[in-house]
């Protein structure tokens, strides 16, 4: 007799169902669950994403190709100055941890790097925790944990995440590693850069917390990482630290606000796939079947960008502009409603946002008839 098919087996039949037969799923790293927390309200990607749909892949078919993602050689570049950092079982890298955020530790003459290898996402993620308590449990000691593997609920589906590394101080304090190939000139960064990295590592604390919190007695989960950038113009290592405070809370907040990924898909129309060999109608249709929430940061964060955006343009929705101008303009959600009430053919007068926009309308008619007036003369 077939067992009965719980909530979550159910769930993911669904998601495998939307991704296409025999579609591997594409795993959620830290730097999509970063992007998706900065819009929230984009329910395409968070069905997407969910369902472990490659959005490459995805725009290629579409019709619009993304640009986004690194190339191979900078690939190749980070994976080598990475293993530089990590030789030695990690005796430079402990290093740059204990002189820039623990000073006050014994300094690491060896460290325990512990054994992470299991069988899947799921046994790796318990073999982590696993290593996590051991080390906790053993103080006065450095331990190293080289791409461990953790779990966080997104929407309620669980992302599984592989930081560059989680140090254990001596104290039994966590502190997660973030390693970059981006070079840190005269000790500062990109700041650009930086900020990424930072909402990047805010989702790897937060994964940890929901590790530590399963223990008898909680860890602190440090809320400054350790940034690992090649020095200059070589490749040899710095770090610095960064607080991640700011982005840890904001990230919380905006997961919180995600709807759940079973909501989504209960809307979506009976047989709705994502798969890349649909004909490109019935692609098409699938993916407009889910409501985006495009903005031009969407650019540099998500692979469907390009797709997005000549939609949101063919619309004349307000988005394109960016989030801040969407946000001034209040209920006015399409560029013909802005120009509509600009020229007072609609829209309430006592709206803040129509009459801020009727003086502008009127300033500029003033500045052009007197323009006028002069190019006469």
């Amino acid at each position: 007799m077939p067992l009965p098919r719980t909530r979550g087996t159910a769930l993911r039949h669904r998601l495998a169902e939307l991704r296409g037969p025999d579609v591997p799923a594409k795993a959620l790293d830290a730097r999509a669950l970063a992007a998706l927390a900065a819009n929230p309200g984009c329910k395409r990607r968070a069905i997407l994403d969910g369902a472990g749909v490659n959005k490459a892949a995805l725009a290629g078919a579409l019709g619009a190709p993304s640009a986004f993602g690194q190339s191979q050689f900078a690939l190749t570049r980070g994976n080598a100055f990475e293993a530089k950092v990590k030789a030695d079982g990690g005796a430079e890298l402990l290093r740059l941890v204990r002189e820039k955020l623990d000073r006050g530790a014994e300094p690491p003459a060896h460290a325990r790097v512990p054994e992470l290898t299991a069988t899947g996402p799921e046994g790796r993620t318990a073999r982590t925790a696993l290593a996590l308590r051991e080390a906790t449990e053993a103080p006065g000691e450095w331990t190293l944990l080289d791409h461990p593997m953790l779990a966080l609920d997104v929407a309620g589906s669980p992302a599984f995440l592989e930081p560059d590394a989680v140090v254990v101080h001596p104290d039994g304090s966590w502190t997660v590693v973030e390693i970059k190939s981006f070079p840190m000139l005269d000790g500062s960064a990109d700041p650009a850069k930086v900020g990424a990295a930072a909402r990047q590592a805010a989702v790897y604390v937060l994964a940890l917390e929901e590790v530590a919190a399963r223990l008898e007695s909680a860890p602190r989960v440090r809320d400054r990482v350790l940034l690992v950038c090649p020095k200059d113009f070589s490749n040899l290592p710095t770090a610095s630290a960064v607080d991640v405070r700011k982005q840890r809370a904001v990230t919380a907040r905006q997961l919180d606000r995600l709807t759940r990924i079973e909501d989504i898909a209960d809307t979506l129309p009976a047989g709705t796939c994502f798969s890349p060999e649909l004909p490109a109608a019935d692609l098409t249709a699938a993916v407009e079947s889910v409501p985006a929430a495009y903005a031009p940061e969407c650019l540099s964060a998500c692979e469907l960008a390009f797709h997005c955006r000549a939609r949101s343009l063919e619309s004349g929705a307000v988005t394109s502009l960016g989030r801040s101008v969407r946000a001034e303009l209040g209920g006015l959600t399409t560029v013909e409603d802005v120009l509509s009430a600009a020229r007072g053919e609609s829209g309430d007068p006592d709206d803040p946002a129509v009459a801020a926009l009727r003086r502008a309308a009127h300033l500029r008619a003033e500045a052009l008839g007197q323009e006028a007036v002069a190019a006469c003369r």
